[in-house]
């Protein structure tokens, strides 16, 4: 089962190529990173941005992974519909009262207030996102959100990682964490183990948010999508499929909202 939002493992930096096919009338570009470190099997994944991303041995052609496409292309085209018609319903951020947001997986109504004499700040209370600027203005506001969500980000994350760690018996100690923007991935595994989470993931419920660090984790003991990597997701999180589904789910929404 692919996984549309991609979950960076570790690798060199990848050198892409782009291949493509049609299904029925509609051209669908794919991109092909080949990396230096062998993969065990084709993977291919959709993205909620509606990119088409594929990872395949080094060994195997261009040909032979266009046939595997073509394989799955009713499927392929079934996700870029999907993330389509989400992103159709995503209206944009305009940062105005009224407006709702998330914060672990709940809905708050965002409250604009001009208060000229005061220090701006954000304020978390009664069902309201409570945002005090001196000046009204879009991009403050904005600006206000993004670095409220980044610092709640770095203290919920070092809380569910430090809960995550005492069912991951595999490492030894706990990694370094960053908080970092990204697109398309909700968190990844670096090399030497660090681990960068997406501080959108911040707006999902806990348990979703649980599911990412637990993958991130698991990396550190298998680095690639293998079946082993499967396996110990399943040990740790045996509803892992079902959560993964709803965080795919709220993925356009997510993603598209502040930051």
């Amino acid at each position: 089962m692919s996984v549309p939002i991609v979950f960076a493992e570790r690798s060199d930096p990848p050198t892409k190529h782009w291949l493509s096919f049609y299904y029925g009338d509609e051209l669908i570009v794919v991109e092909r990173a080949a990396k230096a470190r062998q993969v065990p099997r084709l993977l291919i994944k959709v993205d909620p941005d509606c990119r088409v991303l594929v990872q395949a041995p080094a060994d195997a052609s261009d040909e032979k992974v266009l046939l595997a496409l073509k394989a799955r292309g009713r499927w392929i085209h079934q996700q870029l519909n999907h993330f389509r018609d989400q992103l159709a319903h995503v209206t944009p951020r305009q940062y105005i009262s009224g407006e709702t947001h998330y914060y672990l997986g709940k809905q708050y109504v965002l409250k604009v207030i001009e208060a000229p004499g005061e220090v701006p700040q954000v304020r978390l209370l009664r069902g309201m996102l409570e945002i005090s600027v001196r000046q009204r203005s879009a991009r403050k506001v904005r600006e206000l959100l993004h670095d409220w969500y980044k610092k709640r980000a770095r203290e919920v994350f070092t809380r569910r990682l430090q809960a995550a760690l005492m069912q991951s018996i595999w490492v030894s100690q706990g990694p370094p964490l960053r908080i970092q923007t990204m697109q398309t991935q909700w968190g990844s595994c670096s090399p030497n183990g660090r681990i960068t989470l997406n501080p959108h993931l911040v707006k999902a419920p806990r348990i979703c948010i649980d599911y990412v660090v637990l993958h991130e984790l698991c990396h550190i003991a298998e680095h690639n999508h293998s079946e082993r990597f499967y396996r110990l997701m399943t040990q740790v999180m045996p509803q892992w499929e079902r959560v993964k589904g709803r965080l795919d789910g709220m993925a356009a929404v997510l993603l598209n909202g502040v930051v």
